[in-house]
């Protein structure tokens, strides 16, 4: 049996998270909120702009903010120039909203196994 006070869980942020998005003109907001409050803690540490912009370096980002909410357990990521010139410019049909939000829901994030209790499992 593992102990889950010393083990470190990699899980794929959308068990601890869910999020929302938007787009205006060629910039992708993109909101990640915690389940829960214990959660807060490895998202933020590791939901960086540098990890963001990486995840999104195919696209090419100009620029990648964030702006913490620590009383609502959430942020937002600001990717700007990363729409193909924006949706109604673009020539691609899905590259917009929740599809980038799924990407940066795909990140995997390390957890202390203490935490196991207030990670969403699958159904």
């Amino acid at each position: 049996m593992a102990d889950t006070a010393t083990d470190t869980l990699t899980v794929p942020l959308y068990q601890l998270a869910h999020g929302r998005t938007g787009d205006k003109g060629n910039r992708s907001n993109i909101s990640v909120i915690a389940f829960h409050p214990q959660l807060w803690v490895p998202i933020c540490a590791q939901v960086t702009e540098a990890a963001v912009a990486q995840l999104f370096a195919d696209r090419q980002p100009r620029q990648v903010r964030r702006y913490l909410l620590p009383q609502l357990q959430a942020m937002n990521l600001v990717l700007d120039e990363v729409l193909d010139g924006g949706v109604n410019d673009a020539l691609n049909l899905d590259s917009h909203g929740k599809t980038l939000c799924f990407r940066v829901l795909q990140m995997p994030i390390s957890v202390p196994g203490a935490l196991a209790p207030w990670i969403a499992r699958p159904a």
